[in-house]
């Protein structure tokens, strides 16, 4: 059975996340906790609301560092995609985890396009990759943001939202997705299961 930790620091939808992972079969351990966190096999970072108060939280509890020295695979969601990489332009500029280079910007509005991006968006897969398993081109995901990752070399699945919305990244063994796959249906299960069977 897969083991799990997610981190529970008051800035993510821990709740859903966790439901979602134990559908599967997995045993998730919730914790803010340092020791426990290097001590993983795998850890998810979920995130919503603001990457500066999502931060100052990581701060607060002394969680930044083990998690840019975590050695095996980690999974961002939604905001946590967004504070894998450099820094947000969100607030005036905030420094992110620097996982993954580039800088998070604001999505343009658009009389079509409001801002959040909210609701189910079409994935189109860039590179293959194991977290992307058993994904279909054109799979469903269900997004809910306001900033957007820089589309680089990490980019392995996007979402069009007017523009190149990276949906799904890596770098090395640190992944993120933009969308919620605890809200993604078929394609969001599937992906955690995926992630859950990434060798360590």
């Amino acid at each position: 059975m897969s083991v799990v930790t997610v981190l529970s620091y008051g800035a993510g939808n821990v709740a859903s996340v966790q439901f979602a992972l134990e559908r599967l079969g997995a045993t998730v351990r919730l914790t803010a906790d340092p020791a426990e966190l290097a001590d993983a096999e795998r850890l998810i970072l979920p995130g919503v609301g603001a990457a500066g108060y999502a931060m100052a939280r990581l701060a607060e509890l002394g969680l930044i560092e083990p998690i840019r020295a975590f050695p095996r695979p980690l999974l961002g969601v939604c905001l946590g995609q967004q504070l894998l990489f450099d820094a947000s332009d969100e607030g005036g500029g905030v420094p992110l985890l620097g996982l993954i280079p580039g800088r998070v910007g604001r999505l343009e509005p658009a009389p079509d396009r409001p801002v959040p991006h909210m609701g189910w968006s079409r994935l189109s897969i860039v590179r293959a990759d194991p977290l992307l398993e058993g994904i279909d081109e054109d799979a469903w995901a269900y997004f809910v943001h306001s900033y957007v990752c820089p589309d680089g070399e990490a980019t392995l699945a996007r979402a069009d939202y007017g523009g190149p919305v990276p949906a799904v990244v890596r770098n090395g063994l640190r992944w993120g997705c933009q969308f919620h796959p605890e809200r993604s249906a078929a394609a969001g299960a599937r992906i955690l299961q995926n992630f859950l069977e990434l060798t360590p």
